[in-house]
């Protein structure tokens, strides 16, 4: 029997029993709707991410502006670590931690949550106009900072104004690198966030160094200037992919919140992030209460975030080749684990330090690799607002992390045992449910999602 008369054999029995041929994807790919196979009206899509163009002059750009602009943003938010303790034996030192850890709590709380709008409206904007008011928005509030005296003038400057103005930045130029990459787009993402990594190792030490030498004032200023600079060149090579297509002209992107493979990685992304700035806020705290030296203890912080730079690099070069979800869910698994195994028994410097390098590398992969699962199970024509509203959603229980484990330190007297529990536990409890979306997708164990 010839091909062509098998293949007539096996029509004829398929439209016999009502059989439809199916379409065998590939789980990484990134699809058109929220639908894999559909569009968002239920028609075909002609702007699916196969017309994507890999790379390019443009996308190289955009990959190394979102780097700067994440360096300067990103990567002096992890060191707000730096700034609690100096406000502890400082201008706020009669506040307790938990009261002073509301202004960095605030900061990812404004960060996360402005997400959704943004996203919205980089999908019908575009990137540069929002990014060019994110650096004046987060260039004046790190001045305000540098005269505020009060602590209501902390949270507004540091922990609102900064906020805002890091979202501004951070979510138009991580979304316009999807839009230039598919195939390698976790690897895109994760040089470009590394530049948070990098950054949170060069301020703790650059903030801290100029505290004592010029005083808190004038090391503020510095830094925003500098900031001013490189985010100014981030907003001028940030572009989106010309073949992207047209925004939806409605909220069509909230559909995915009836989507049960979205919202479980937003449950899980939730729990994770309960915990996961609680290291970067109080592990500074914690070495000093050690009876490890100012400077050392700087130094703790700023080695957890190095490992955050290879953290976020590594692993995302990894998940183009095994798979995203496969790399984003063990990774926070390990992370959390390291927090309940390595942190509950640093009680010397040399263990305080590979607890902060492991720490650091292991919870970088979530904050690299999490945009591109997003990406993975969007429409790339909404996905600056699917990417944005999956932050919005996990902003409130990172305002939440930080305070709660101060008033559970507080609670305990000073014993730092419960805090680790909380947010060891929160970590590993959202790895879990992120092995859910896994098998949501795939529910063979070894698939390549």
């Amino acid at each position: 029997m010839s091909d062509s008369e098998k293949q007539s054999q096996v029509a004829q029995l398929g439209a016999e029993f009502n059989v439809e041929p199916r379409r065998i994807r590939d789980s990484t790919a990134t699809y058109p709707s929220s639908n894999p196979l559909e569009s968002i009206d239920g028609h075909t899509d002609e702007s699916s991410s196969s017309d994507i163009s890999e790379g390019g002059v443009k996308a190289y750009l955009t990959v190394f502006g979102a780097f700067l602009a994440l360096f300067c943003t990103f990567g002096q938010m992890n060191a707000f670590g730096t700034f609690q303790a100096w406000y502890t034996t400082h201008q706020l030192s009669t506040f307790d931690a938990s009261t002073i850890s509301w202004i960095g709590s605030l900061q990812l709380w404004v960060f996360f949550f402005s997400g959704g709008p943004i996203g919205y409206l980089f999908d019908r904007y575009g990137p540069r106009m929002l990014m060019l008011v994110g650096t004046i928005c987060y260039v004046l509030s790190i001045m305000m900072t540098s005269i505020s005296t009060q602590y209501y003038q902390y949270i507004l400057s540091q922990g609102v104004l900064f906020g805002l103005g890091v979202g501004l930045l951070f979510y138009p130029s991580l979304s316009s690198i999807s839009t230039h990459f598919v195939t390698y787009r976790a690897t895109a993402t994760g040089l470009a966030v590394a530049g948070s990594g990098l950054g949170g190792v060069v301020f703790p030490i650059m903030l801290q160094t100029l505290f004592e030498r010029v005083g808190f004032g004038w090391a503020t200023r510095i830094s925003g200037l500098l900031c001013g600079v490189l985010c100014g060149i981030a907003v001028l090579i940030v572009t989106t992919s010309e073949s992207r297509g047209k925004a939806p002209t409605h909220f069509a992107g909230l559909k995915c919140l009836k989507e049960p493979q979205y919202m479980l990685l937003a449950a899980g992304g939730s729990l994770v992030a309960l915990g996961c700035f609680v290291p970067y806020f109080y592990v500074v705290n914690y070495a000093q209460s050690l009876g490890i030296s100012s400077h050392m203890s700087f130094v703790v912080l700023a080695l957890m975030n190095a490992g955050g730079v290879f953290g976020r690099v590594a692993p995302a070069i990894l998940s183009d080749s095994i798979g995203r979800f496969n790399l984003l869910a063990p990774t926070s698994f390990v992370a959390g684990l390291s927090i309940l195994v390595c942190w509950m028994f640093a009680h010397t410097l040399p263990i305080l330090i590979v607890f902060s390098i492991l720490y650091g590398f292991f919870s970088g992969a979530f904050i690299s690799v999490i945009t591109p699962c997003v990406a993975q199970i969007s429409d790339i024509r909404e996905i600056g607002m699917r990417i944005g509203l999956m932050y919005s959603i996990i902003s409130f229980p990172a305002l939440i992390g930080g305070p709660i484990a101060g008033f559970i330190l507080g609670f305990n007297h000073g014993s730092y045992n419960g805090m680790i529990i909380f947010a060891g536990t929160s970590m590993v409890a959202g790895s879990l449910l992120i092995f859910g979306v896994k098998f949501l997708i795939n529910p063979h164990l070894l698939a390549r999602v």
